[in-house]
């Protein structure tokens, strides 16, 4: 099937054709005609393939279709809202894609970048505006958007959009909006308790659901490595030394533990970037480019990365830490294994992360995989350690009591001025908290021949 019995604008049509796609995957074919149509709808598919087309392409149909007469005000028409700034930034470079022959404004709004352009693209009024709800409040309590006029309403990740972290936003959001307008929803996951959510922001939606809801995507091969926990960071390095993992997003519970995985790789020659809450709009931007440009071999995220990554060619995701909730486990693998391409899962299972799989594998109603790697030593009792070469550190030595040279001054030579003065000074010290030379020595403790400080020290030192 051709995109062309969709009912699609021709500029529209030419665009497609002008991006490399000949056919329309089953959740476009599906959604189009009835977003064209009219009234509020719910999609809901597998990631990877191809939603944000089945939502952008009907809609820049329905805006040509009615445009705005000659000589009225640009006003907004469309608002997408999405929850993170690299899904944002997705959607508008596809949208940017498919309406390359239309004269349409576009404009982004997230947080981590200057606000005064995005605040001048409201004022302007943008055509289209792609979303994440925390800055669009910021700039609509400073009376920098109009829309009073808008006529399309778009929750992208609808699951995540209206769970309890998102939803008093959504709800402030859409209270300024008009009633009369068509909303869509599209998400690869959407449970019951969501879906009733959804009632109270549209009427009579169709539901277009391809597949089973919160299903991992057919082509992803899912691999479970049951392993301890204090040598998950060895078994990652074992497996990056086969190089058909060349191109590899690996997703950790914690940022801070995103950013010791990325430290710990580099130190064992592993090009690596990463991509959490904690980096700036660029780093994180940059983070991207360089891993789709083969610049870093490995990426290493949170979940904020599992819904706004779009990459091409990655042929493995590796969950280090084993997601709690399933949706976020369906999010994470869906970002391989896209438009049907095939792609590897591997999971990283300690014995306290057994129930998370269990819970998994009940809901998709059948067992993942359980594999060993091979040649990698399960029996090891240290935690990885990278195979580098140590950096040499120096050590200050102390200069021995009474000798000259002292930057504190005391009782030395050329040390200053004699101590013993002044009653606020402890008894047996002098200027600067230095000992007097009459003052008795302390005895220096030693630790014990086998103790772990004498270890320690003879280690610092160079003795043996």
């Amino acid at each position: 099937m051709s995109f062309q019995p969709l009912g699609l604008d021709p500029n529209i049509l030419q665009a497609i054709q002008e991006a490399g796609y000949t056919e329309p995957t089953p959740i476009q074919a599906a959604a189009i005609p009835v977003v064209i149509a009219g009234g509020d709808v719910i999609g809901i598919a597998q990631t990877g393939t191809g939603k944000t087309a089945a939502f952008t392409l009907p809609i820049l149909t329905r805006l040509t279709s009615h445009p705005i007469p000659q000589g009225q005000r640009r006003r907004t028409r469309v608002l997408v809202l999405a929850p993170t700034r690299e899904l944002v930034a997705q959607i508008e470079e596809n949208v940017l894609a498919y309406a390359r022959h239309l004269p349409l404004k576009i404009a982004k709004v997230y947080g981590g970048v200057g606000e005064k352009p995005q605040k001048d693209a409201l004022r302007a009024g943008s055509d289209i505006v792609i979303a994440c709800p925390g800055r669009l409040l910021d700039l609509m309590g400073q009376r920098c958007a109009d829309f009073s006029q808008l006529e399309y309403l778009v929750l992208d990740e609808a699951d995540r959009m209206l769970d309890m972290g998102f939803l008093p936003d959504i709800r402030r959001i859409l209270n300024q909006l008009p009633k009369k307008r068509q909303t869509l929803m599209f998400s690869a996951t959407l449970s019951k308790e969501i879906e009733s959510l959804t009632h109270e922001f549209q009427h009579s939606p169709k539901i277009v659901q391809i597949g089973k809801r919160a299903n991992p995507a057919e082509t992803v091969t899912q691999l479970v490595y049951e392993v301890a926990k204090h040598l998950k960071m060895a078994l990652l390095a074992h497996l990056l030394e086969d190089e058909k993992l060349q191109m590899v997003l690996v997703f950790s519970r914690t940022k801070h533990g995103a950013d010791k995985i990325a430290k710990k790789l580099e130190q064992g020659g592993v090009t690596c970037a990463t991509l959490h809450a904690n980096r700036s709009q660029n780093q994180r931007l940059r983070a991207l480019d360089d891993f789709k440009s083969g610049k870093v071999r490995v990426l290493v995220a949170t979940d904020i990365a599992a819904r706004g990554i779009d990459v091409d060619g990655i042929s493995h995701v590796v969950n280090f830490d084993f997601p709690h909730i399933v949706e976020d486990y369906v999010h994470r693998i869906g970002r391989t294994g896209r438009a049907q391409a095939i792609g590897d899962a591997i999971s990283f299972v300690s014995p306290d992360e057994i129930a998370d799989v269990r819970k998994l594998e009940r809901f998709i109603n059948r067992g993942l995989v359980r594999k060993k790697a091979e040649g990698f030593n399960y029996n090891m009792t240290v935690p990885y350690v990278p195979d580098e070469r140590p950096e040499r550190r120096q050590f200050q030595q102390r200069r021995p009591q009474g000798q000259g040279g002292s930057r504190s001054g005391g009782g030395g030579q050329g040390g200053g001025r004699q101590g013993g003065q002044g009653s606020a000074r402890q008894e047996g010290q002098g200027q600067a908290g230095q000992p007097r030379r009459d003052a008795p020595k302390r005895p220096q403790r030693e630790a014990p021949p086998n103790s772990g400080a004498r270890t320690l020290w003879n280690r610092l030192t160079g003795k043996k």
